[in-house]
């Protein structure tokens, strides 16, 4: 599900600023060609409801690295595209919407945080009659 919505994400920036921004999806050591932006994964829950049915709290961070003259101007104008593109993604052919936006901008870099929280079910696998034994003793 994680990686579903890492590629939600990455289609969404990719929509809305081209092909001349590069797109992370794996921690980079060296190398990054600015503009860019990085996409992680922090700190996903998973709790339990009724049943088989999970809330899966799926956490993001979206770093964008800005190659400018004026870098702190331009992570305000990046923020405000990311906040409208980043609203409604697909994920797996559905709409997702995310939640609680925050963003700061910290030696130059814009941090965004966003979530996509979703429920899940999961389907436990039918075994056909044929499979099942039944053992039975009588107590005489």
């Amino acid at each position: 599900m994680i990686q579903k919505i890492i590629d939600g994400i990455s289609e969404a920036i990719y929509k809305a600023f081209g092909e001349d921004y590069e797109i992370y999806t794996e921690s980079v050591e060296q190398g990054l060609k600015e503009p860019c932006f990085s996409i992680l994964c922090i700190s996903p829950t998973k709790e339990q409801f009724l049943g088989k049915r999970y809330f899966r709290g799926n956490h993001f961070c979206i770093y964008y690295f800005p190659k400018s003259e004026e870098p702190i101007g331009q992570c305000h104008e990046v923020r405000e595209i990311l906040f409208d593109c980043l609203e409604n993604i697909v994920v797996d052919g559905d709409l997702t919407r995310g939640a609680h936006f925050t963003s700061e901008i910290e030696n130059g870099v814009l941090l965004v945080l966003v979530q996509y929280d979703v429920f899940t079910r999961e389907i436990m696998e039918e075994m056909p009659m044929d499979d099942l034994m039944d053992q039975t003793t009588v107590k005489g």
